[in-house]
C-alpha cells in the first residue's frame, strides 16, 4: 500500500504535469482542466503542463516555463494511470534531455497514479453512477464488469489492468469480471465481448480505465453501442472514465509531494526493462530513448494509430 505523505511540497518547487497528448481536442481540454485543478489547490505555486505528442506545449517547453521567479526545483509528474512505456521511457527521456540542457536546474521525475485506493474509489463511483442511470433493476450478481485498458507492450502494465478489474469485481460483488484492451495486446474488446456474451449475464458494464476521453475512449463506447444493437436482450452500460475527479487530483498531489523526499520509486519487481520477465528477457537494460519525435508538438489529426514498443533503462 502506498505510503501516505504528510510533508508539504516545499514552496520553492514548481510542478510540471506531463501528459501523453491526444488527437482528440476534448481529451486535451480535460487534461488542461486537470492542471487548473492543481492551481486551485495551490494558487501561489507555479504549475505547468506539457504533452509528449499531438499537442502543445511540449513537455520540455512546459519545464522551461516553470523556470520563473528564481525557481530552480521542478517536479515532473507523469499524468498517466499506469507505468508503461510512456511513463517508464518516453517521458523520462524528455526530462533527461532538458536536464542536460539546464544543468543548474533540479528536475525530479515522479511516478504515475498506479493502483491507489482513491483511484479505485473513483472507479467504483463511475460504475455505480452508470448502474443508477438505467431504469432496469438488475442485480450485480447478474452483471458482468468489463474493464478496458489502453493496452501496452509492457506485461506489467497490462497485468495491473487485470488487477484493477479483479479488485473492483470482488469489492463490488459482480457476478463475473473480464479484462480487455483497445489496442496493442489481447484480448481486444470485441473478442472479449464475443466470449462473455455467451455466459448469459443480463447486464454488461463496459468500464474504460482511462483518465480522459480521446480517440480510444470514444472507440470503446462506439464498440459498446454496436454490441447493444447486435444483442438487444443484454443490457450494455457505458461507465464514464475517471476524468479530473477531486480524488484523482488528491493522488496526483500526493505523487508531487513524495518526489523531494525520495519516495517516488516505481514498482520494478516485474518491470521487463529491469527483471528477467518470461518472454521479454532480451529487453533488460535497453537504453532509455524517446519514440515520439515524429509527432512531438504536432497538433490536430495524425493518420496512424501507432503501437508503442518502448525501451527503458532502469539502471541504479
Amino acid at each position: 500500500m502506498d505510503e501516505v505523505i504528510h510533508e508539504a511540497l516545499p514552496k520553492d518547487y514548481a510542478i510540471c504535469i506531463a501528459g501523453h497528448g491526444s488527437r482528440d481536442k476534448d481529451g486535451i481540454q480535460e487534461f488542461l482542466t486537470l492542471a487548473t485543478k492543481f492551481k486551485e489547490r495551490e494558487p501561489l505555486r507555479i504549475v505547468e503542463c506539457g504533452f509528449l505528442e499531438f499537442a502543445k506545449p511540449t513537455i520540455d517547453e512546459a519545464i522551461v516555463k516553470c523556470v520563473q521567479d528564481g525557481i530552480k526545483n521542478i517536479v515532473v509528474i507523469p499524468g498517466v494511470l499506469m507505468a508503461a512505456g510512456h511513463a517508464k521511457n518516453d517521458m523520462p527521456s524528455e526530462v533527461l534531455s532538458i536536464a542536460r540542457r539546464f544543468p543548474d536546474l533540479n528536475i525530479q521525475y515522479g511516478r504515475p497514479l498506479d493502483i491507489h485506493p482513491k483511484v479505485l474509489k473513483v472507479c467504483s463511483d463511475r460504475i455505480e453512477s452508470t448502474e443508477k442511470s438505467s431504469p432496469k433493476k438488475i442485480l450485480r450478481t447478474d452483471t458482468l464488469l468489463m474493464t478496458v485498458g489502453r493496452g501496452s507492450s509492457d506485461p506489467d502494465s497490462n497485468s495491473n489492468i487485470a488487477k484493477v478489474s479483479r479488485m473492483l469485481s470482488e469489492g463490488m460483488g459482480f457476478g463475473w469480471s473480464e479484462t480487455s484492451f483497445i489496442g496493442v495486446t489481447q484480448p481486444l474488446l470485441p473478442e472479449a465481448l464475443d466470449r462473455v456474451i455467451k455466459m448469459g449475464f443480463k447486464r454488461i458494464i463496459v468500464f474504460p480505465y482511462f483518465l480522459f476521453t480521446g480517440v480510444l475512449a470514444k472507440r470503446i463506447y462506439s464498440i459498446t453501442d454496436d454490441y447493444q444493437e447486435k444483442y438487444p436482450d443484454t443490457e450494455f452500460l457505458k461507465a464514464p472514465y475517471l476524468n479530473y475527479d477531486d480524488l484523482i487530483v488528491d493522488v496526483f498531489m500526493e505523487r508531487a509531494r513524495e518526489i523531494p523526499f525520495g519516495l517516488q520509486n516505481m514498482n520494478c519487481q516485474l518491470c521487463k526493462y529491469r527483471e528477467q520477465v518470461v518472454g521479454f528477457e532480451d529487453q533488460v537494460g535497453e537504453p532509455q530513448a524517446g519514440h515520439h519525435h515524429h509527432v512531438k508538438g504536432i497538433e490536430g489529426h495524425h493518420g496512424l494509430d501507432h503501437d508503442h514498443h518502448h525501451s527503458h533503462n532502469h539502471s541504479d
